[in-house]
């Protein structure tokens, strides 16, 4: 058993020594222009969604998702979100500068977040990603009414879906 031990202990301590060279010797793929692994992806994914979780209080949206509220939303969204995250309607092509975690398309995707988390995200943004905090200039409501569209994105009434896609009006003479 203590021989047992010892291989386990020894085996654990070559896979950090062997990590933190990997990592200190600069082997590690860091450039921004150059796609992720495949792992570094996936446990980057799962780091961001699990501290999400932990730490966004579940609570309900004080904004009710009528259709004038998600159209307000919807508004909001196309003008600071939909750069990034994709408009409805509009494909957006794979990014060429590749942000980790990958920016969610969420006209395409939709979203596995609760309005809280969604709206949790928004307002304080995922740190060493794309992803900055909304929180500092918008106020809470409207990142509630932003958090009501996204999450019901996939599946908006028909009005609403009509009053988005109608062209903003244009200012001034």
């Amino acid at each position: 058993m203590k021989n047992f031990l010892l291989g386990v202990f020894t085996t654990l301590a070559v896979l950090a020594t062997g990590t933190l060279c990997y990592l200190l010797l600069g082997f590690a793929e860091v450039r921004g222009d150059h796609p992720g692994s495949a792992l570094e992806t996936r446990l980057m994914r799962a780091a961001v969604h699990a501290s999400v979780r932990r730490h966004a209080p579940e609570r309900p949206n004080p904004i009710v998702p009528t259709d004038d509220n998600l159209i307000a939303g919807g508004k909001m969204y196309l003008g600071e979100c939909g750069g990034c995250h994709g408009a409805p309607g509009k494909v957006k092509p794979n990014d060429p500068m590749p942000l980790y975690p990958p920016i969610p398309q969420f006209p395409l995707v939709g979203t596995e977040y609760t309005e809280a988390q969604i709206f949790w995200v928004a307002k304080h943004g995922i740190r060493r990603s794309g992803m900055f905090s909304n929180g500092m200039w918008d106020s809470d409501q409207r990142l509630w009414t932003i958090a009501a569209f996204i999450k019901r994105m996939k599946s908006l009434p028909p009005h609403v879906t009509e009053e988005l896609a109608k062209p903003a009006p244009s200012g001034g003479n």
